[in-house]
């Protein structure tokens, strides 16, 4: 995928796409600039778009739903963030359930360039979270209630906490483990759910609740969360 530099903000994904019909920018999950643009577009007009627009763009950036990492900062159920400044080049470790990341003295760590390098750090701890807690606790309610499902895969590029394949394959978003207990278990119930149900019918809706009688409160309270990492 094509990208461009930018000194301010750093890394700017590219996509080309046939469906779009002008140039335009966002925000990906991941909290870096992205610009949509058609096939055939020449580079310069998103560079062009850029430079016209960088006090929109801050704002952009500061209203998006990407975490902003700082030191000190809890990363997922049990890993918590070190940051530290030195030397020319950056560098991560991992200590037990620290994350340390060294960035040179002269980049601040809430530079774009910065910032995606800890969420790298921070992506890599939370899949192994993920990986550890989510399918045994998936098989758990599965057995517990009476589903069956196919296969269960991790994601982190989607919007969404998770969903369920007519095939019976669960995705599961590995940022659920920035979330309570609680809203975890409404987002495994509710894809468990869409294994008899893919819809969201009164039916599907009373199998939740056959499985977690309050999982309106879970439900309200995930709606104020982004899986954004």
């Amino acid at each position: 995928m094509a990208a461009l530099e930018d000194k301010e903000f750093g890394t700017i994904t590219i996509r080309r796409s046939a469906l779009s019909r002008s140039v335009k920018l966002s925000v990906a999950p991941n909290g870096r600039l992205r610009v949509s643009m058609p096939p055939y577009a020449p580079l310069f007009m998103a560079k062009r778009l850029v430079n016209s627009s960088r006090a929109e763009v801050r704002q952009m950036l500061a209203d998006s739903d990407a975490p902003r990492y700082e030191h000190g900062m809890q990363v997922g159920k049990s890993h918590t963030l070190e940051i530290t400044h030195g030397g020319e080049r950056r560098s991560t470790r991992a200590h037990g359930q620290r994350i340390h990341i060294k960035l040179p003295a002269h980049e601040a760590a809430t530079s774009p360039d910065a910032q995606a390098y800890i969420r790298q750090a921070v992506t890599k701890a939370l899949r192994k979270e993920a990986s550890s807690y989510l399918p045994k606790r998936l098989a758990y309610l599965a057995h517990l209630h009476g589903f069956h499902y196919q296969k269960v895969r991790f994601s982190h590029a989607s919007s969404r906490w998770g969903s369920c394949s007519s095939h019976g394959t669960i995705s599961l978003n590995i940022a659920l483990m920035k979330l309570p207990f609680e809203q975890i278990d409404y987002v495994l119930v509710h894809e468990l759910a869409h294994t008899q149900e893919m819809n969201h019918s009164a039916a599907f809706w009373q199998l939740v609740e056959d499985c977690l009688p309050d999982y309106r409160e879970a439900r309200r309270a995930i709606k104020r969360q982004t899986p954004s990492i």
